[in-house]
C-alpha cells in the first residue's frame, strides 16, 4: 500500500487504567480478518522504561516475548492469540524507545544543529515506526495506552493528531474506550466520567468517531443518547462493552453491536460479511465442554497478580478446549509450600501441577517441594524455564542423591550447580534485553514423549533466560533415569527434559505460552491437559472403587 491508502485505528482510553483497551484491540484485529482484511496492532506504551524487560511482574504483568527477541506488553499476546499476525519488536513503541532513538540521532548529528524537541522530532519518530509497521497491511491498529490525562502518554496523542490531520477522515478512526460505572446507592449508570474523558481527549485536538463503553449491565438507549449528545458522537456510534462471560466472546459482542460496520464504513473500505464460525465454536466448547472438568495447580511466586501469567493461563485455557474440558486454575503460592510441614494437604486436591518461568531466589524450595510431589506420587507435571531448573535440582538432589545441588542464580555455598549461567551470560551487566531471547531451534529425541507429542523432531520456542542446565551433571542425571529429550542444534544446551514411566513430567527451557492460540492450541498444553483429564478420570474411580468397597463390607 502506499502512504494515502494506509488506514489507521487509534484506540484511546479513558476515566480508569485497566479499562481493557488491549483486548478491544485485539478483537478489533479479529473482527476485521473476520472479513478478509490484513491487520497488524500496535501498542504505543507511555513509560520512559525501553521495554518491559526490567520491570516487576507486580507491576506491569507478564513480559511477553516475540519471535525476534523482543520483552514486550502482554498486550501483544492479546494481539497474537486473537490475530493471526505475529508481533515483532516494531509493534510495541515506548516513550523510552522513542527517546532513546531520538537523542542517539542528536547526538550523532542527523538533525543538523536543530534544537530537539517533542515538537517535531519525537512525535516525527513515532509516526515514522508507526508508518513503517503499517506499511504491509489493510489496517492498522494502534492501542495508546494509559489514560487519557496522563503526561506521559501526551507526545502519542500529539502523533495521533497530526496522523489523522496528515491521512484525511477516510483513512482514520478514533475510538475511545470508556467506562460507565453503576452507582448502587443511586441505583443508576452515570454518563458524567464518559463525558469528561471525551472532553479531555477534545482539549487535545481528538474527536472520538465511536466510544466503546465498558459497562456491566445493559446500556440503555436513552443514556445512549445523553452520551451521544454531549461527547459529538452518533447514537449508532455509542457501543455498549458489556462484561462477557470469556475473552473470546468479546469479538461476537462487538460485532453484534456493529463496531465493525462501523468501522469499515468509516474507513472506506469494501470488505466480505465477517466470518466469526470459529469464534462461536471456541465460546461454545468454552462455556458448555462435554468432558468435565480439571484442576491444575499453577505453583508459582507471582500469583499475587495475576496478569504475570496472563499467556500462561490463556494457554492452559487452550490446552481445555481442545480436550472439551473445563481448566479450573488454580494459583498456589510456591513460599507459602515452604512453610507447611505436609505439601500433601495442598496440593492432593489437583490432577496436574505446573510449575511456570520466574526469577530470583524466592520461593524456589516451594517448587521444588511441589515437584517432588508430583514426581513421587505420580500427578502429571510440567515446568516452564525456572519450572524445568527447578525439577533437574529435585531429581539431583532426591534421585541422585547430590543432597546441594543448586542454581548458580541463588547464593549458597553449594559445589554442585546444576543450572549455571549461559556462558555468554558471565560478562554482562546491562540487565535490559541481554537475556537470550527470541526464538531458537530445538532437536527433538525421535522415540521421546516430547516428539510424540510434537509428532516432528524439529521445533522452534521463544526463551527468555540468563540460566541453562549445567551439561558437566548431563551423564549422570541420565544414569539416573532423566532423559534429555530437548538439545539444540549445536548439543550444547538442554531444551527439554522428561522422566519416563511416570504418567506425564515434562519440562522445558522455552515458554511455550507464547505460541499458544484459542484455535490453535500449543500441543504441549493440549497433552498436559489430557494427561490432567486422565488423573481425574483415576481418581473418580478410585473413589467409586472405595465406595463401592465400604458398602460392600457394611453390607
Amino acid at each position: 500500500m502506499n502512504k494515502r491508502s494506509n488506514k489507521f485505528i487509534f484506540i484511546t482510553g479513558g476515566v480508569v487504567s485497566s479499562i481493557g483497551k488491549g483486548l478491544a484491540a485485539a478483537s478489533i484485529g479479529a473482527l476485521l480478518e473476520a472479513r478478509g482484511l490484513k491487520v497488524t496492532n500496535i501498542k504505543l506504551d507511555p513509560y520512559i522504561n525501553v521495554d518491559p524487560g526490567t520491570m516487576s511482574p507486580f507491576q506491569h504483568g507478564e513480559v511477553f516475548v516475540t519471535d525476534d527477541g523482543a520483552e514486550t506488553d502482554l498486550d501483544l499476546g492479546h494481539y497474537e492469540r486473537f490475530t493471526s499476525a505475529q508481533m515483532a519488536q516494531a509493534n510495541n513503541l515506548t516513550s523510552g524507545r522513542i527517546y532513546d532513538a531520538v537523542i542517539t540521532k542528536e547526538r550523532q548529528g542527523k538533525y543538523l544543529g536543530a534544537t530537539i524537541q517533542v515538537i517535531p522530532h519525537i512525535t516525527n519518530e513515532i509516526k515514522e515506526r508507526v508508518l513503517e509497521v503499517a506499511s504491509t497491511v489493510d489496517v492498522a491498529v494502534l492501542e495508546i495506552g494509559g489514560t487519557v490525562g496522563d503526561i506521559e502518554s501526551l507526545p502519542f496523542l500529539e502523533a495521533v493528531r497530526q496522523m489523522r490531520s496528515e491521512h484525511g477522515p477516510q483513512n482514520t478512526v478514533s475510538i475511545h474506550v470508556t467506562l460507565i460505572p453503576y452507582i448502587a446507592a443511586a441505583e443508576e449508570l452515570k454518563t458524567k466520567p464518559t463525558q469528561h474523558s471525551v472532553k479531555e481527549l477534545l482539549s487535545l485536538g481528538i474527536q472520538p468517531e465511536i466510544l466503546l463503553c465498558r459497562v456491566d449491565r445493559e446500556l440503555p438507549k436513552s443514556l445512549r443518547q445523553k452520551i451521544a449528545h454531549f461527547t459529538n458522537v452518533p447514537v449508532e456510534a455509542v457501543i455498549a462493552a458489556t462484561d462477557v462471560s470469556c475473552i473470546y466472546e468479546l469479538p461476537i459482542k462487538l460485532q453484534e453491536e456493529g463496531l465493525d460496520r462501523l468501522i469499515v464504513d468509516r474507513l472506506n473500505i469494501w470488505s466480505r460479511q465477517p466470518d466469526l464460525s470459529k469464534w462461536h465454536k471456541t465460546v461454545k466448547r468454552l462455556l458448555t465442554p462435554s468432558q468435565g472438568q480439571v484442576s491444575v495447580a499453577l505453583v508459582g511466586k507471582y500469583v499475587h497478580l495475576r496478569d504475570s501469567y496472563k499467556s500462561l493461563h490463556e494457554a492452559l485455557i487452550h490446552g481445555g478446549l481442545e480436550n472439551d474440558v473445563a481448566v479450573q486454575l488454580n494459583y498456589v503460592d510456591s513460599e507459602e509450600l515452604e512453610n507447611i510441614e505436609n505439601v500433601e494437604s495442598k496440593l492432593d486436591k489437583f490432577d496436574a501441577i505446573l510449575v511456570p518461568g520466574g526469577f530470583g531466589e524466592r520461593g524456589l524450595e516451594g517448587k521444588i517441594r511441589a515437584i517432588k510431589y508430583a514426581r513421587e506420587n505420580r500427578v502429571p507435571f510440567f515446568g516452564i524455564c525456572l519450572g524445568m531448573h527447578m525439577a533437574v535440582i529435585e531429581y539431583a538432589r532426591h534421585v541422585c542423591l547430590i543432597a546441594d545441588a543448586n542454581t548458580a542464580e541463588v547464593c549458597c555455598p553449594s559445589e554442585h550447580h546444576v543450572i549455571d549461567l549461559l556462558p555468554e551470560q558471565r560478562n554482562i551487566r546491562d540487565k535490559g534485553a541481554t537475556m537470550r531471547l527470541g526464538a531458537y531451534p530445538c532437536v527433538l529425541a525421535p522415540d521421546s514423549l516430547g516428539a510424540r507429542i510434537y509428532e516432528t523432531t524439529a521445533i522452534s520456542e521463544r526463551h527468555r533466560h540468563r540460566f541453562e542446565f549445567a551439561n558437566e551433571y548431563r551423564e549422570q542425571l541420565e544414569k539416573a533415569g532423566m532423559v534429555f529429550c530437548g538439545i539444540s542444534p549445536d548439543k550444547q544446551l538442554v531444551e527439554m527434559i522428561e522422566i519416563p514411566n511416570h504418567p506425564y513430567f515434562l519440562a522445558c527451557q522455552f515458554h511455550p505460552e507464547f505460541k499458544s492460540k484459542p484455535h490453535k492450541p500449543h500441543p504441549l498444553f493440549v497433552h498436559f491437559i489430557r494427561a490432567a483429564k486422565a488423573q481425574a478420570d483415576r481418581r473418580s474411580q478410585a473413589q467409586t472403587d472405595g465406595a463401592t468397597a465400604v458398602n460392600c463390607s457394611i453390607n
